[in-house]
């Protein structure tokens, strides 16, 4: 990221105990948890469908990517709907988070690339890591955790490629 000189304007969620950035002028809105219409056989990180404004939105779910616990929801969780570059086309989606923070400028001195070792999920699906208040905030990289074949989570992608013959 060091070749970027440009702050970041972010969108701050907690995932877990995660916290994670995303670029401000790519969210749409955000709403308070409506409901989910689940998909029959649709892969775990998109399972469902939410009406935004009478459009069909799918909603993701980032903790499924990132092999995180998927607690239920509650007074916090909300609907960030963003969008987001699929195979060249900007499409609309919607992302559970369990609590939205703030938005806040990031840096572009203190954006590193993500580590190869010491990581929970796959070093491609983070753009970058960011520092703020002696905290780090991970900056997921949109584009490829959606277009990932099948929305399958990075854990069982890597281990499918391991036992693959």
């Amino acid at each position: 990221m060091s070749g970027q000189q440009a702050p970041m304007t972010a969108l701050t969620i907690r995932l877990d105990d995660e916290l994670f950035a995303v670029e401000a002028n790519r969210v749409r809105e955000i709403l308070d948890l409506v409901p989910i219409t689940e998909v029959p056989n649709a892969p775990a990180f998109v399972g469902g469908l939410i009406n935004v404004r009478g459009r069909v939105v799918p909603l993701a779910d980032l903790r499924v990517m990132f092999g995180m616990a998927r607690p239920e929801p509650d007074a916090d969780t909300r609907i960030v709907v963003m969008e987001v570059d699929i195979d060249g086309e900007p499409t609309i989606a919607g992302i559970l988070a369990d609590k939205v923070h703030d938005v806040t400028t990031i840096e572009a001195a203190s954006i590193e690339e993500a580590p190869r070792v010491g990581m929970r999920w796959r070093p491609e699906f983070v753009r970058g890591i960011g520092k703020r208040q002696g905290g780090f905030i991970i900056i997921p990289n949109m584009e490829r955790i959606f277009a990932t074949p099948d929305g399958r989570s990075a854990s069982a992608a890597a281990s499918e490629e391991r036992s693959a013959p």
